[in-house]
């Protein structure tokens, strides 16, 4: 258990570092091992979540920030081409965060293509599952992590949806000897007569300390059981369709992906500025609270069910509110155009009365010459 998906994925790309290192040091011994670090490079999609951008900042390895397909899904085809141009230019692929419910738009990247390819060329394939991961303990949600056997390291966030009170992220690796090869510091006063017996988890990771996190994961699944977490998912995502529903039943919204699990991702139709208005409202009026988004250049507002407490009712609450806000947004968008208009027509009133003059004279003069 670590405290963040932040903490997972970058203690997994330093593992992946030291793995990748040491491959490459039995490979080409020649090699000088600062040199093949330089060289490293890893690859995550540019919906992935910032804290994967950071964990390379961190650990000092260039991640390529790959674009996605029309359902913002990282695809096979896409990290294979890039692998193959960084090959080709001398680099080394290391590292792969593949995630599954991505933070814009849950969107989930398609790991029996990505799997595959991690395997071909040696890399560490690591998943985000944080927030949607969750889900998977309902069986009718499992085909979303299709390929989830290529995985080096899987994380979810216990404390996001299922009802453990923050920090406890869930961390599994298939190989848990890379961690220790790449955290093992011995020291005298370190040592005990336990060793070898359990594992010593101040070798999986950067703290040698740790907080007692496990304890409040096993009272909530004692209290709550497999039926209960079950149905508190269920039920999170039974109250987002309901929004879905009301959204769809407005045609000033659009829904600019397909709502998954708990979030749906909308906008008032049109410019941007109209759903930005609409945010501004909510957070000023604090009935609601949403947070932005962007798909294909659109702004998104993002409606997501987070509370266990939530029920129907503030589901129709929630919508009463973005419902009206959004009548004073588009009233007044249009008493502004009116009044564009009404600034307008003085120029094209002249602009008749000087033609219709025009025309008179032009009539006066043909009656003229008749005579």
């Amino acid at each position: 258990l670590q405290g963040s998906a932040s903490e997972c994925t970058f203690i997994c790309l330093l593992a992946a570092k030291e793995y990748t290192t040491r491959q490459m040091k039995i490979l080409h011994p020649e090699l000088n091992e600062d040199i093949i670090k330089t060289k490293l490079v890893a690859y995550t999609s540019n919906q992935s979540n910032s804290s994967v951008e950071k964990a390379g900042i961190l650990g000092s390895m260039l991640i390529r920030l790959l674009p996605v397909d029309n359902k913002c899904s990282l695809r096979g085809e896409t990290l294979k081409k890039a692998i193959q141009d960084d090959l080709e230019k001398g680099l080394i692929p290391c590292y792969v965060v593949a995630t599954l419910g991505t933070t814009g738009t849950c969107a989930f990247d398609k790991l029996d293509e990505i799997g595959p390819i991690c395997k071909e060329y040696n890399i560490w394939l690591h998943i985000d599952a944080a927030y949607a991961g969750a889900a998977f303990i309902c069986p009718e949600f499992r085909h979303l992590m299709s390929g989830v056997q290529y995985a080096d390291s899987f994380n979810v966030n216990a404390h996001k949806w299922l009802l453990t009170n923050f920090d406890a992220s869930v961390m599994w690796v298939k190989d848990s000897r890379r961690l220790i090869e790449a955290f093992s510091v011995d020291r005298i006063y370190l040592a005990h007569d336990k060793e070898g017996l359990a594992p010593d988890y101040r070798n999986w990771g950067i703290s040698l300390g740790r907080r007692f996190r496990s304890l409040k994961l096993w009272f909530v699944m004692r209290l709550y059981g497999v039926e209960g977490l079950q149905k508190h998912i269920r039920h999170t995502i039974k109250l987002a369709q309901l929004f879905e529903k009301y959204l769809r039943s407005d045609n000033r919204f659009e829904i600019v992906t397909d709502a998954v699990m708990g979030l749906v991702c909308f906008r008032i139709k049109g410019d941007n500025s109209l759903t930005k208005k609409l945010l501004d409202r909510l957070t000023a009026r604090r009935q609601v609270y949403l947070i932005a988004g962007t798909y294909q250049e659109k702004l998104i507002a993002r409606f997501v069910i987070c509370s266990r407490l939530c029920r129907e009712e503030d589901i129709v609450f929630s919508w009463n509110e973005i419902s009206s806000q959004t009548n004073e947004i588009l009233q007044s968008e249009s008493h502004q155009e009116s009044i564009e208009c009404i600034a307008k027509s003085p120029n094209d009133i002249a602009t008749k009365i000087e033609n219709l003059n025009l025309t008179i004279k032009e009539v006066s003069q043909k009656i003229s010459k008749t005579i």
